[in-house]
C-alpha cells in the first residue's frame, strides 16, 4: 500500500473502534485511535463514557500492557486530540510525550476551546501532522457534537415509517405494524445512539409509547422528551413509569403540572408567539444542556411543526412495500401553490432492512456546515479518504 492508501486503512480501523461507543461518549464525541509502526498495532482505544478516557489515552495504556514504547510512530485519530482541561486533562500532552513522528487525524475539533490548537502543538514539537483522512466517515459519526459546537443546537433527525404513499397509519389510526421487525429493530438502534428520544403529546395519547432502546443492547438509555404545549400528557402515561422525562410546553397551568411532577418529570415552558412551543428555542436549550443528537419519533402534526420550523436536519425513512391509500400522512404539511417552495433534501444512503427500504437523507447546507467546520486550513489538509 503507498502512504494514502495505508493511511485509510489504519484510520477506518480507528473509525470502527470508535463505532463500537455510539451508544456511550454522550456528552462527548464518539472517537478511536490506533497506535502504528512498521504496519503492525501497538496499542488501540476508544473514549469511554463522560469523564473517562479519551481514545489517545486508552490506545496508550493499551500499548503499556503489551509492553511496547511508542517512539516514531503512527497515531490515527477520528479527532484531533484535545488540548484543554475539561472531565480529564489534555490528550495533547499524552500525545507528545509518547514521541510519535506522526499523527493523522480525521478531523479537527470544533470546540472553541480546541479548534487547531492540539494540531499546532503537535507541529509545533515536531510532529508531521496529517488531517482530512476519512473526514466524511469522522463526520457522520458525530454530527451532533460537532453541530452543538459550531450552532449551539443538536443535529436532529426525524424517524419516518410509512407505505410506498406515504402513509404511517390506517384512517382509524391503527398502525402495527406497517414495517417489518429488521426496521423496528434498526428504528431502536437510532434511538440508542441519540441522547434525546422526542415525541408529541399526540403520539402519548394515541400509543401510550415507552420510547426506550429495547431491541438493541445499550448500555445507557437515551433522555425522553414530549412535546406538549397545553400539558395533556397524561400522569399514568408508560412514558414516565422511570421518571426523570422532560416536557416541553406552552401553557402555564399549574394544577396540571402537579401530577406530572410527582411522577419525575421536568416542565420547561417555551411558550412561542402563537401558544405552542417555540420549536428553534427547545432546540437551543437542548443544545446548552448537552444535547448533542435528537431522535425525533412522532406524529404527523409535531413532525410538520418541526419541518416548518426549520428545525429538521436529517430523514430516516423505513417504507414498507405496501399501498395505504386514504390514510394518515407521515408528515402534516401545508398544501404548495409551486414547485420552488418545495423541501429538499440529498439521499445518502439506501438500504434494505429486511422486506422494507430504509432511506436517509440530508438537508445539504446543514451537512456542508458541519463539514467545514472540522475540516483544517486547505494547505494542512491531506487528501480526504
Amino acid at each position: 500500500m503507498n502512504v494514502a492508501e495505508s493511511d485509510r486503512h489504519w484510520m477506518r480501523r480507528a473509525l470502527t473502534l470508535a463505532a463500537a461507543v455510539m451508544d456511550l461518549t454522550t456528552p462527548n464525541p464518539r472517537v478511536g485511535c490506533v497506535i502504528v509502526r512498521d504496519g503492525h498495532v501497538l496499542g488501540e482505544g476508544a473514549t469511554r463514557e463522560a469523564g473517562g478516557p479519551h481514545a489517545e489515552i486508552c490506545a496508550l495504556r493499551a500499548a503499556a500492557a503489551n509492553g511496547v514504547d511508542t517512539v516514531g510512530s503512527t497515531f490515527y485519530v477520528t479527532l484531533e486530540p484535545c488540548s484543554h482541561h475539561g472531565r480529564t486533562p489534555p490528550c495533547v500532552e499524552a500525545v507528545l510525550a509518547a514521541r510519535p513522528a506522526r499523527v493523522v487525524v480525521a478531523m479537527s475539533d470544533p470546540n472553541p476551546r480546541v479548534n487547531g490548537s492540539g494540531l499546532a502543538r503537535l507541529r509545533a514539537a515536531g510532529i508531521e501532522v496529517s488531517t482530512g483522512v476519512c473526514l466524511e466517515e469522522a463526520l457522520a459519526q458525530n454530527p451532533g457534537f460537532v453541530a452543538r459546537m459550531t450552532r449551539g443546537t443538536p443535529w436532529l433527525w426525524l424517524k419516518l415509517a410509512g407505505s410506498l404513499d406515504g402513509r404511517s397509519a390506517l384512517h382509524n389510526g391503527a398502525s402495527q405494524w406497517i414495517t417489518g421487525a429488521e426496521a423496528r429493530a434498526d428504528g431502536h438502534a437510532w434511538r440508542a445512539r441519540s441522547c434525546v428520544v422526542l415525541t408529541g403529546v399526540g403520539t402519548v395519547l394515541a400509543d401510550d409509547p415507552q420510547l426506550t432502546a429495547r431491541h438493541h443492547t445499550t448500555p445507557r438509555q437515551p433522555q425522553r422528551a414530549i412535546v406538549d404545549s397545553r400539558l395533556r400528557t397524561p400522569p399514568q402515561a408508560r412514558i414516565l413509569d422511570d421518571g426523570n422525562v422532560w416536557i416541553f410546553t406552552a401553557d402555564g397551568d399549574h394544577a396540571a403540572r402537579r401530577p406530572l411532577l410527582e411522577r419525575g418529570a421536568r416542565i420547561i415552558d417555551l411558550p412561542g408567539a402563537d401558544s405552542r412551543v417555540d420549536l428553534p428555542a427547545m432546540l437551543r436549550w437542548l443544545g446548552q444542556n448537552d444535547v448533542n443528537e435528537v431522535h425525533t419519533e412522532a406524529g404527523a402534526v409535531l413532525n410538520g411543526a418541526l419541518w416548518q420550523a426549520g428545525c429538521v436536519d436529517e430523514i430516516i425513512a423505513y417504507v414498507a412495500p405496501m399501498l395505504l391509500g386514504d390514510a394518515r400522512p407521515v408528515v402534516d404539511l401545508p398544501a404548495l401553490d409551486s414547485l420552488p417552495d418545495r423541501e429538499e433534501f440529498t439521499f445518502t444512503e439506501v438500504e434494505l432492512m429486511g422486506v422494507d427500504v430504509r432511506l436517509r437523507a440530508r438537508r445539504a447546507a446543514n451537512w456542508a456546515a458541519l463539514r467545514a467546520a472540522v475540516q483544517a486550513q486547505p494547505a494542512q489538509r491531506a487528501q480526504d479518504g
